[in-house]
Parts: structure tokens; C-alpha cells; sequence
């Protein structure tokens, strides 16, 4: 079964701490929340009085005296009654409403704080996580928040301070013996839901885990759609997916079968409590000791105890699945990002765009190095590609250079500024991107471009979509720029969504231009077109060029070649063809497949 974000340890005790961490989402609104309490106790105040006119109303019609009189009085009582029940609705009502709002903040506020905190964790958690499970702890744990907040509330709440009121009101109207039933059986009943819930625990656990390894293992799936069908490869996954689901339907019977042991055993007590009750109050009204009006009373009390009891034992296992996916929300909050803006980080400024790699050295683990004492220099306004074989640590420079990392050793700098010691957000800020995978937003073909400037208008769009020779395409498109492109961009072939991603980037229009293999998939014919394109959008910027295919950059200011995370060689195409060395292999073994084509 594949690793599940909602994994705490199975034994682990539910950290009630996590409701003083969901204050700070709740006070926007404090008015509100005492106003919604205030409505919380006289709710119940009404409840709990209604007995008592249930008993003076049959009491009333036992009275020895005359018919006028009785129904005179049993009306006043009766519309006491309807007051009283309606008193009770319209409060919780209210309640309800007032903190509705609160709790609807809250979840606004915490969903944001979380989406916030996601986008700033570093590149390797996101490598590593599953979208599936990730999006469905997300959920959980915001509805988590509404379902915690309602019924601990408004549930939990008012039942404990009815059971209180109860047991209060029978110890003094009718002895211990009634007090004390209900007492204990209040008490039996919250103990074993507690610790037979505690003990089903890892049985809902294991149902979570394995309803995020089937929909993590069906979105992945999805998502590389064309991978299966490139490999004819749809048993194998469907085979894979049965053997999540099996562990799945597994885990319901567990939790299913738990649930039965706990349902049956909170039966078990409410049924011998109520009966326990009936008797008590049969024996005194057969004594004399009680009124009918009595029986009723300790009859109507009984109902209205075990009835929110009931609920409570579901409201409990609810609560506590609650606590344990905000956990689940919290324990991601507190994850820290890798790369962290220093506390006096200043905002980059860029008046040149020259790049400047000093002594660098990289490793994503301690054991294996990616790059060793790396130095160039990219000059303000020129462009300069690195090539080298697949592993030699091309991209890994693309990736510092947005400080997606830091150097492990060195420092890049920008116009002279340590981009290390500046604000991500302004590092990135000054650099544009064609990357050699685009992925696009399931969105329109405009809506892709425009992101990569918001508030472009649409004259510069339609700018940046001729130099990204992108019109013709757009143009027979029925829906022109208003197409949907489809989920990751699906709908497009390769080579549109590069034209995309390279017409976003000249919106962007920053000092710095990166291109990640921004020809690699289009065809000849297009890339010559987008080459000539490209190399009048770099008028008076600086590209650093990531490159395959070294016929597109022969007219480089400087290419760089690496090896094995070092620079072998660096100059310009004429330059290394001089030296015979391995840029002249590489570009012998590619004019040579080249001729063969």
C-alpha cells in the first residue's frame, strides 16, 4: 500500500491541545460567539423546563375540582408548553446562524493558510508528495474544523450542561436513587465510547489510509493516461488499483465490524438505564410516594437524556476522527520549507540581469554530488547555453537559480547581489522560464498565457501570441483563444503548449530568460521560426539557455559545457570546435544522426 499523508502512529492519544491552535481562526468574530453560547444555555434552559409543565399538565387533569377550572389551567399549560418548545427551537435556531458564519471563517481562513503554506514548501516535498492524498487530508481537515467546531459546541456542550441540570433537578425533587441512575449511567456510557472508540481508532485509520492509497493510485494513473496506452498497460494498472481496493474493502469490514461491538455495547447501557428509571418511578407511584405528573416527569427526562446520548457516542467518534485529520492539517502547517527567505532579505534589484556562478557546489544528499566548483559569468544582454550529456547537472543550475535550492557551497549572484541573501519572490520575479515540460492549467488557451503577467491586457497577449508564432494555430481554433485546454494541457500537442509557455514568458518580458529546452518539441521547420522569434524578444536581455540540440544555439555569446557537474569546457561554437575536445563529439555524434535522418 503506498505511504498516506494521514498516517499518525496508530496508539498515538488524540492531542485535544489542537483546539487552542484553532482560536486564532475563530476570534474574528468573538461577539458572535459568546451571543451564539448565550443562545446555547437558554436553549436548554427551555429543554430542560419542559418536563415540569409536561408533569403540572397531567397532574392538573387528575385534580379533583371543577371541569372549568381544569381546562382553564390545562390550556395556560399547554401554551406554556408550545412557548417553551418553541423557545427551544428558535434559540438553537439562532445559534445556529450566529455561529455559522464563525466557523465558515474559519474554514475560509485555515484553507488559505494551508494553500499559503503549501506553495512555499520546497521543491522536493513536492517531488515526493501524492495529489490525491494530499487534496483529501486537506478536505478532511477543513471540514474537520466545521464538524469540531458545531457539534463540540453545540452538541457535547449542551448535553453535558443538560445532564448537569437533569441530575441536579431529580436529586432534589425525588431523592438520590434517580440522580444517581442517571449519573452513572451518563458516566458508563461516556467511558466505554471513549475507550472502545480509542480501540476502533486504528480500524478508521487503516480506511483512511487505504481510501487515500486508491484515489492517490487513481489520479496517478489518470494523469499519465497516454504513458498506459503507450505501454498497453491498462491490466496492469487495473490489477494495481484491485489490489488498493482490496485492502480498502478489507479495512471497511474491520471498521464496520467495530463499529457493530461499539453500537451494540452503548445499547446495552442506555437500555438498562432507561429501564432502571421506569422501574424506580413505577414503584414510587405504586407506593404513593409520586404523582402520574412524576412518572411522566421522570419518563419525559429520561427520553430527553438518552436521546442526545445516543448521538453523543457517534458525535465522540466523529470528534475524535475530527481532531485527527486536524492534526493530520496542523502537522503539514508545521512542516518547514528547505528554503527560507534570511530575516533582513531584501528585495533583488535588477538593472543589467548579469549572472555570475561563484565556486558553486550542489548535492541533494551528502553522498552524491551534482555539481563541483562550478564559475561563469553571463553577461547583461547576452546569451549563454550550457549542453552536456543527460546527469551532467544542466538543470540542476535552472533550479538554483530560482533558488528552488540553495548552493551547498558558493553563491550565484545577479547584477553582483547574492540572490541568497534577497527574497525569492524577487529573485523569481526578475526571471522568466520556458521549461522543456509545460503544464498547463486546465483553463483557456488566454487565461494560460495571461498568468504570465495577471494583469497583461488583451492587446499584449495577442502580441505575445504573434511573436510566440502561436496566431495561425489560435486562429483556426473554433473557439479561438477561449479553447479549453484540457487538464495539464492535454488538448494541446507538445509543441503548442511550448508556443504557450514561450508566449507567457515574453509577457512576462523580464531582464532574465531561461530556456529549458524550449525547441524540443517542435519540428524544424517551427523551432527555426521560434529561434528567430526568441532571438528578437532577447534584444537587451540576458538568456541562459539549457540545450539539447546544439544546431540552436551555435549562435551563443558563450556555451558551457558540462560534465559530470563540472564545467569542461566553455567559449564560443567556433571556439570548442577548435579544441577538438568533448563539445566536438557531441556536435559530430548530432550532425552525424542529423545526416542519417
Amino acid at each position: 500500500m503506498r505511504p498516506s499523508h494521514s498516517s499518525p502512529s496508530d496508539d498515538r492519544p488524540v492531542n485535544w491541545r489542537i483546539l487552542a491552535k484553532l482560536w486564532p481562526y475563530l476570534k474574528e468574530f468573538k461577539t458572535r460567539v459568546w451571543l451564539a453560547i448565550g443562545c446555547l444555555v437558554a436553549a436548554k434552559v427551555a429543554s430542560v423546563w419542559l418536563p415540569f409543565v409536561l408533569k403540572d399538565t397531567v397532574d392538573n387533569l387528575n385534580l379533583d375540582t371543577t371541569k372549568e377550572a381544569i381546562m382553564a389551567a390545562t390550556l395556560g399549560l399547554i401554551v406554556a408548553y408550545g412557548v417553551l418548545r418553541l423557545a427551544n427551537v428558535l434559540f438553537g435556531e439562532i445559534r445556529d446562524t450566529l455561529f455559522g458564519r464563525v466557523t465558515e471563517r474559519a474554514m475560509r481562513r485555515l484553507g488559505l493558510t494551508v494553500f499559503n503554506h503549501l506553495h512555499k514548501l520546497d521543491l522536493d516535498f513536492h517531488l515526493s508528495r501524492q495529489t490525491g492524498g494530499l487534496s483529501r487530508d486537506i478536505e478532511r481537515g477543513t471540514s474537520g474544523v466545521s464538524f469540531l467546531m458545531r457539534f463540540l459546541i453545540f452538541n457535547i456542550g449542551p448535553t453535558l450542561l443538560e445532564i448537569g441540570m437533569v441530575v441536579g433537578l431529580l436529586f432534589y425533587n425525588y431523592g438520590a436513587s434517580f440522580a444517581v441512575v442517571i449519573f452513572v449511567s451518563v458516566v458508563l456510557y461516556v467511558f466505554f465510547s471513549m475507550k472502545a472508540t480509542d480501540w476502533r481508532t486504528k480500524y478508521v485509520k487503516q480506511v483512511n489510509q487505504a481510501d487515500n492509497a486508491t484515489t492517490s493510485r487513481a489520479i496517478d494513473s489518470l494523469l499519465n493516461f497516454e504513458t498506459v496506452k503507450y505501454f498497453n498497460n491498462e491490466k496492469f494498472e487495473a490489477n494495481r488499483y484491485d489490489v488498493d481496493l482490496e485492502q480498502w474493502e478489507t479495512a471497511r469490514r474491520k471498521n464496520r465490524l467495530s463499529l457493530f461491538a461499539l453500537n451494540g455495547g452503548q445499547a446495552f447501557i442506555i437500555a438498562g438505564a432507561m429501564t432502571s428509571m421506569m422501574a424506580l418511578a413505577a414503584i414510587n407511584v405504586a407506593n404513593g410516594k409520586m404523582t402520574i405528573g412524576d412518572f411522566v416527569l421522570v419518563n419525559a427526562f429520561t427520553m430527553q437524556i438518552f436521546m442526545p446520548l445516543n448521538f453523543l457516542g457517534f458525535v465522540y467518534r466523529e470528534i475524535r476522527g475530527s481532531l485527527t485529520n486536524i492534526e493530520n492539517l496542523f502537522t503539514l502547517l508545521a512542516k518547514k520549507p528547505a528554503i527560507v527567505d534570511r530575516a533582513d532579505a531584501k528585495e533583488l534589484n535588477v538593472t543589467k540581469g548579469q549572472i555570475s556562478f561563484e565556486n558553486v557546489g550542489f548535492s541533494y544528499h551528502e553522498d552524491r554530488r551534482i555539481l563541483k566548483n562550478v564559475n561563469f559569468v553571463v553577461k547583461a544582454g547576452t546569451k549563454v547555453a550550457v549542453v552536456g550529456e543527460s546527469g551532467a547537472g544542466k538543470s540542476t543550475l535552472v533550479k538554483l537559480l530560482f533558488r528552488f535550492y540553495d548552493p551547498t557551497e558558493g553563491c550565484i549572484k545577479i547584477d553582483g547581489q547574492d540572490i541568497a541573501l534577497h527574497t525569492q519572490d524577487s529573485v523569481r520575479r526578475h526571471i522568466g522560464i520556458v521549461p522543456q515540460d509545460t503544464v498547463l492549467f486546465n483553463d483557456t488557451l488566454y487565461e494560460n498565457i495571461r498568468y504570465g503577467r495577471p494583469d497583461a491586457s488583451e492587446l499584449e497577449i495577442e502580441e505575445a501570441i504573434k511573436l510566440a508564432h502561436l496566431d495561425t494555430f489560435v486562429t483556426r481554433l473554433p473557439d479561438k483563444g477561449n479553447t479549453q485546454v484540457g487538464e495539464r494541457g492535454l488538448k494541446l500537442s507538445g509543441g503548442e503548449k511550448q508556443r504557450v509557455a514561450i508566449a507567457r514568458t515574453i509577457l512576462k518580458r523580464p531582464p532574465i530568460m531561461v530556456f529549458d529546452e524550449a525547441t524540443s518539441s517542435l519540428d524544424s521547420q517551427s523551432e527555426q521560426a521560434i529561434l528567430s522569434a526568441l532571438r528578437e524578444i532577447a534584444k537587451g536581455h540576458t538568456s541562459f539557455m539549457i540545450a539539447h540540440r546544439l544546431s540552436t544555439i551555435v549562435d551563443a555569446d558563450m556555451i558551457i559545457v558540462m560534465d559530470q557537474g563540472q564545467i569542461a569546457e566553455q567559449g564560443s561554437h567556433n571556439e570548442l570546435l577548435k579544441l577538438d575536445g568533448l563539445y566536438t563529439k557531441l556536435w559530430q555524434a548530432q550532425q552525424k544522426n542529423s545526416d542519417n535522418d
